[in-house]
């Protein structure tokens, strides 16, 4: 509260003032400051992050969140308080993955940045203090297999003997080359998700996703097809019990020998029709990252080497083509 000007009041005057206006505020009863929330340390914060925010992530996130919190974070954060967590912890506790276990650093990051996000909001950290902002990951050789023609010929030769005795595997792999989209997208397709020409999924590992279909994707679903579909929601690659999603992985492991590929997972093939994307089709960035649904632009930039290759065999051909024109040999 401001009384006046130092020019117009004294200091004596101002005082006997500030008694008066003491004196009534007594009477009146003094304006409360809000209630700081008690902060807590970070193991008692894990308890209420969870309640409140596991509801947010799928399923299957929240399995490997929960593992990173009571594995990773609890053991080095646990005893501290929520708000005096600075940038420097960070920095030590990745410092303590720099010699075999970085991968599991990059994993748990995202989860800690999101808990001192929420913790934010509850008021137990100022806005925008998370120690997480600007710590880097660690840069990992992620690991790249594309199929050639002759591995893909070995592969199909496979596919067509196992066809008889395992027709939904079979069909699984072959949308997987056609389509480039995730197993776990395939594995869970239910028929109300097929609409011309695409797959419009409404969970996958970027939430909602349209997977554009070829001829030869749709001859697959079109084999599978029931003469009439009484249930939209049915899915087209059940187990047994028609109730959970069939999971490919083990039949993968057989065929993948016999193919003579022992090397090659089922995310691959997702690189491997990246791949040809780029190499064959000459398929713009900006095209195949919406073919591969991928959430982030860095994510599509890992296959730019492939597509400097493609350049620099097209410069080859029309520098060919020049030198032919002017009379030079290649």
């Amino acid at each position: 509260m401001t009384l006046g000007k130092t020019e117009n009041l004294d200091a004596p005057e101002a005082r006997v003032q500030a008694k008066q206006l003491l004196a009534k505020a007594a009477l009146d009863g003094l304006p409360k400051r809000a209630a700081v929330p008690k902060v807590p340390t970070f193991e008692a914060f894990v308890a209420e992050f969870w309640r409140d925010y596991h509801r947010h992530w799928k399923p299957s996130t929240q399995e490997t969140s929960a593992g990173a919190i009571h594995r990773e974070l609890v053991p080095f954060f646990g005893a501290m308080n929520l708000a005096e967590i600075a940038k420097s912890d960070i920095v030590r506790w990745r410092d303590s993955f720099a010699e075999t276990r970085s991968g599991v650093f990059n994993r748990a990051v995202p989860v800690l940045s999101v808990m001192f996000k929420y913790a934010e909001l509850l008021g137990y950290r100022q806005k925008g203090s998370s120690p997480c902002r600007g710590i880097p990951r660690y840069k990992r050789e992620l690991p790249e297999r594309f199929l050639s023609p002759i591995e893909y010929n070995r592969l199909a030769r496979v596919l067509a003997t196992d066809e008889s005795d395992h027709p939904l595997d079979v069909a699984i792999v072959r949308l997987l080359i056609f389509t480039g989209a995730r197993s776990g997208e395939i594995e869970a397709l239910k028929w109300r998700m097929v609409q011309p020409s695409r797959l419009m999924l409404d969970d996958s590992k970027t939430d909602a996703k349209i997977v554009y279909l070829n001829d030869q994707a749709e001859a697959v679903l079109a084999s599978l097809r029931p003469a009439i579909l009484r249930d939209l929601d049915a899915l087209i690659f059940p187990m047994k019990t028609r109730r959970k999603p069939r999971k490919v992985e083990r039949y993968w492991a057989a065929a993948r020998r016999r193919a003579a590929l022992p090397d090659v997972r089922l995310h691959d093939l997702r690189h491997s029709f990246a791949s040809a994307a780029i190499t064959r089709a000459r398929v713009p960035f900006a095209s195949l990252s919406r073919l591969l649904a991928h959430a982030l632009p860095e994510t599509t930039a890992r296959y730019a080497h492939l597509a400097d290759e493609a350049i620099a065999e097209a410069a080859e051909r029309v520098c060919g083509g020049l030198a032919k024109h002017l009379g030079l040999r290649p």
